[in-house]
């Protein structure tokens, strides 16, 4: 049987294509992309107890380890996707990679904790420059959703199977070669991205781009607003309650919120216009990423933690113990165009993020009785992450003008991203708020064993709930009447 989609009315691209296969080189080129953010999301999570010996980094600087990136990640996609509408997607796109390369190979030299953390943020940089355009090409190539969702689909299963694959390569690889390999093979990733992408996508035309003046306060706002919001729990357990820098920090990020949303709500050219986030489409499909964001993210931090600190298990074997989240998030892409086809993009999404906050809800409180339910919570977070990560992103770009997809991306990823950054804050912070002394010493007395359990179980009651929150309100801001692709009569 032949589909259809109902479209949005509007002019269609010329010679838009009529299959995957005719723009492959371009669909490797930002696949590549997204493998590299998901890649970077999920490889070093493995090697941190590696990381924090070598280094004699503590729990918080192992936090950054991670977070870094997350945090200049989310603070500056935006501003990247504001210039790329102005100066060209696809020459942003080609800078952020070289970018990229470089970054990689400074890993090599990296001998202390604070050299790697400057070299997580410069990735940062780089996939806010990368990323979001790699939705908005997509998006962009095609004028049927049908074939954007496939396109969608095809990307987002490559980035997918770097996550999944990501701790597994990294804990093999962490038995015969340093830590540092696990950053260089951004290397060759970038390389190929850039290849496909500058002999597969065409510079962009100067009159699809705008010469608005990009809104540089809010920019400054909108990233201090972030980066401020993530500093403030790291300086409550560094600094402790009775310290005024934590305090002071929560209430400049509140400012600088506040500020922002003053700022682009006045601003004659925003750099965000709040009146299309207040979309309904756009606002739900926002939530949802979120709540998958937080969660996968969150959940990922622990559980690697957690077979190897608390279970004893060696790199290799937690590598082994994630295998069931390999496993779904490569064979999911099979469900999507089906389940999409009986119950609508909005459904979908909704019941994909709701298996989310349900395998975190497992994991907090059956974790602690063995690894089998561990090994469903990854399995549930893996299979909604799965789907959301499509249809929600998806729902976003729909939501939108036609004109605005590369913010609209933007914004999806910084969503992702955002979260991303929160949940591994929450994470560490909760950890070392309830566990007394560094992770990585050796030789835990059973006291201490017990003070790490409750401290994940903590950490994934509080993750549990604010994914919970989001993914209500993700339904509560959906849209009421049914705009999804349908099959045809």
């Amino acid at each position: 049987m032949s589909s259809r989609v109902r479209r949005r009315s509007g002019t269609n691209p010329p010679q838009s294509p009529r299959t995957l296969g005719e723009v492959w080189l371009a669909l490797a080129g930002l696949s590549a992309v997204f493998l590299f953010e998901m890649l970077d999301n999920s490889i070093l999570n493995v090697a941190l107890p590696t990381i924090g010996r070598e280094l004699s980094a503590s729990t918080t600087t192992l936090q950054w380890v991670t977070g870094a990136y997350s945090v200049v990640f989310g603070g500056l996609m935006l501003v990247f996707g504001a210039l790329a509408d102005r100066a060209g997607r696809r020459k942003v796109m080609l800078a952020g990679l070289v970018l990229l390369g470089v970054a990689s190979l400074a890993t090599a030299f990296v001998t202390v904790a604070w050299q790697l953390i400057a070299v997580r943020a410069l990735m940062g940089v780089a996939a806010a420059m990368t990323t979001p355009g790699s939705l908005a090409l997509a998006f962009r190539l095609f004028s049927d959703d049908r074939l954007r969702v496939r396109a969608t689909t095809l990307i987002s299963t490559v980035g997918l199977i770097g996550l999944a694959v990501g701790p597994t390569v990294g804990g093999f690889v962490l038995a015969f070669a340093p830590w540092q390999a696990l950053l260089l093979v951004n290397v060759p990733v970038a390389a190929l991205a850039f290849l496909g992408i500058r002999a597969g996508i065409p510079a962009d035309d100067p009159a699809g781009l705008h010469r608005d003046p990009i809104d540089v306060a809010g920019a400054v706002l909108g990233t201090a607003t972030i980066v401020l919001a993530l500093l403030a729990p790291t300086f409550f357990v560094e600094a402790g309650t009775a310290s005024a820098l934590p305090w002071g920090t929560a209430v400049a990020a509140l400012l600088a919120g506040t500020g922002f949303v003053l700022r682009e709500r006045t601003a004659r050219h925003p750099l965000l216009d709040l009146k299309l986030v207040a979309r309904p489409l756009v606002s739900s499909g926002l939530a949802l990423k979120a709540a998958a964001g937080l969660a996968t993210a969150g959940l990922g931090y622990l559980v690697t933690l957690h077979l190897q600190l608390g279970l004893g298990w060696t790199p290799a074997e937690a590598a082994i113990g994630m295998v069931p989240q390999v496993v779904v998030l490569i064979a999911g892409g099979a469900v999507i165009s089906p389940l999409i086809t009986r119950v609508g993009l909005t459904a979908a999404a909704w019941l994909s993020a709701g298996a989310v906050v349900c395998g975190l809800a497992v994991y907090t409180a059956f974790g602690g009785f063995g690894y089998v339910w561990v090994a469903l919570a990854l399995v549930l977070v893996a299979a909604g992450m799965r789907v959301v990560g499509v249809v929600a992103g998806t729902n976003v770009m729909r939501g939108l003008p036609e004109n605005r997809t590369t913010i609209g991306a933007a914004l999806v990823d910084t969503a992702s991203e955002v979260t991303t950054g929160i949940g591994i804050a929450l994470s560490g912070t909760i950890l070392a708020v309830v566990f007394p002394g560094a992770l990585t010493t050796p030789g835990w007395s059973a006291a201490q064993l017990g003070d790490f359990h409750t401290a994940l179980t903590y950490a994934g009651l509080v993750l549990t709930v604010l994914s919970g929150f989001l993914v209500g309100w993700g339904i509560f801001r959906g849209p009421r009447s049914r705009v999804d692709l349908v099959p045809a009569a």
